[in-house]
């Protein structure tokens, strides 16, 4: 199922002015990373996926239009997904993505992946 493309547009656009956002295809979705580490992503099963972190996790439960997420029968705390009427005003997309934001912002920059180190082959 392909992801909701208008949304993926509103995205870059509150996100454009952050140098630190990449797009991603991950989760059957479009995913916006913000420092290494992911903050929202439209998904490909309908919604927006929003990291709000464990912490905050119960608490964003509560919101109108918020859910759950989640993947292959278990549920991924610090995560919730979030139904289009959430986020189908600006100011209701805005909020959730300024929770993204603000949540991932507090975690340790992430660099660039290691290489692989070759092993040698056993002596025989």
């Amino acid at each position: 199922m392909a992801y909701d493309e208008a949304t993926a547009v509103r995205l870059r656009k509150l996100l454009s002015a952050r140098p630190d956002v990449v797009e991603k295809q991950l989760m059957g979705g479009l995913c916006f990373m913000v420092g290494g580490h992911m903050c929202c992503a439209v998904s490909g099963r309908g919604g927006l996926l929003v990291r709000v972190g464990p912490d905050a996790h119960q608490a964003m439960l509560s919101e109108p239009q918020a859910g759950p997420m989640e993947m292959r029968g278990r549920i991924m705390t610090g995560y919730v997904r979030v139904a289009p009427e959430g986020y189908a005003s600006g100011a209701g997309l805005k909020k959730w993505v300024t929770r993204g934001v603000n949540f991932v912002t507090t975690l340790p920059k992430r660099t660039a992946a290691k290489k692989a180190v070759k092993r040698k082959a056993p002596k025989r």
